[in-house]
């Protein structure tokens, strides 16, 4: 079963929704970083379950403990960086008739086939969304490192069901969008709890989402996630590319059913006339004009901000009652899904996708920098 990931920068989560403790190790972090602890707790909690009516019931404080990869003075020593979540609040026996019938939506039938019953069924095992607290330990860990090279990252809820949200000014002119796109990457750094753009959009989308649970149904939606203050030469063609770095991670996260960048779709509607970005000086650099590529072309970062939009499925775990199979008796049969479950994991999965553009980001700078040349980032 593989889970890791990266280049220079490897990360390697671990745990099921139920065991004992979840976590990371992360590899390659550049040392002599002091990592700011309270700080990634603080991002971590932004993740952790329990935090609305559009959240689940189970308390998890989802607390870090790091165990190795720190010297005396707090500071990364180049070993390898061990984390570690312990899961406190869990209640296996919501999911004892997984075993024999599969959750539609889920990946209890094709881990059936893969693993011939010994998976872990409880929670949803190493598939379940549980394991993005360990992500965003790592991409927390990023976010600071990045931050000291006056690299920001920010992301928001751009879409509830069909409740929309103003979108990040990083597509268009360049001139007209920076300091719109500052003032909105601001705004979201206040630790909203509903983190939108529009306060109004966000009402209307928790109306959405409580509309789905008083229904015992679930919705979904779009994350629009930018980095700003990337210097233009990170990546590489092909197989290398910042997108193609980016999107390993992000379809990595549960849930997730569709990426794009830039304009993303829209662009299959334009002319190249429209969707070029003409260049320009500016302060003695080549800068483009607009955005409509998401900041980087042939796989390699342009200057302008990177952006991409992560489409999140509804909830899987519903309270309807749903068809599936005794995969046993091989008979058709009937499933309500127990347990403590999001009628909407959109919320929870912002600063997830803030951790999978920081971890991209750093491990492509580190891999392949703008200088081209082995040199890190200290």
């Amino acid at each position: 079963m593989g889970s890791s990931i990266g280049t220079t920068l490897k990360v390697t989560v671990f745990g099921q929704s139920h065991s004992a403790a979840i976590g990371c190790v992360i590899e390659g972090i550049p040392a002599g970083f002091e990592l700011d602890e309270e700080q990634l707790s603080r991002f971590l909690a932004r993740r952790a379950p329990g935090q609305g009516p559009w959240s689940t019931t189970r308390k998890e404080p989802d607390r870090p403990r790091i165990v190795s990869g720190l010297n005396q003075a707090g500071k990364t020593c180049g070993a390898p960086l061990a984390a570690l979540i312990e899961n406190t609040n869990t209640r296996s026996q919501d999911y004892a008739n997984l075993a024999r019938i599969p959750r539609p939506g889920h990946a209890d039938w094709p881990a059936q086939i893969k693993w011939e019953g010994n998976q872990d069924v409880a929670g949803g095992g190493h598939f379940s969304g549980r394991l993005t607290a360990p992500l965003c330990i790592a991409g927390g860990i990023a976010l600071q490192i990045l931050a000291t090279k006056g690299i920001h990252i920010a992301a928001h809820i751009l879409q509830i069901e069909h409740v929309r949200d103003v979108p990040f000014a990083a597509v268009e002119k360049e001139d007209l969008a920076a300091k719109t796109l500052q003032l909105q990457i601001d705004e979201l750094a206040n630790n909203k709890a509903f983190p939108t753009i529009d306060d109004a959009a966000g009402i209307a989308m928790r109306d959405a989402i409580e509309a789905a649970r008083t229904e015992r149904d679930s919705v979904g939606g779009i994350i629009e996630c930018v980095a700003t203050g990337v210097p233009a030469g990170i990546g590489g063609p092909m197989f290398d590319g910042i997108e193609s770095v980016i999107a390993r991670l992000v379809f990595g996260v549960p849930a997730v059913k569709g990426l794009e960048f830039g304009c993303g779709f829209a662009a299959a509607g334009m002319r190249g006339s429209q969707h070029n970005d003409p260049y320009r000086m500016k302060d003695g650099k080549i800068c483009p004009q607009s955005n409509h590529a998401g900041g980087n072309l042939g796989g390699i970062t342009t200057a302008a901000p990177i952006l991409f939009r992560m489409a999140v499925k509804p909830t899987s775990s519903i309270g309807k009652e749903q068809c599936s199979v005794d995969m046993i008796d091989k008979v058709d049969t009937k499933l309500v899904v127990k347990g403590r479950h999001d009628p909407c994991v959109v919320p929870r999965a912002v600063p997830v996708a803030e951790s999978v553009m920081a971890l991209a980001v750093l491990d492509a700078w580190l891999s392949w920098p703008p200088d081209g040349t082995l040199s890190r980032l200290q």
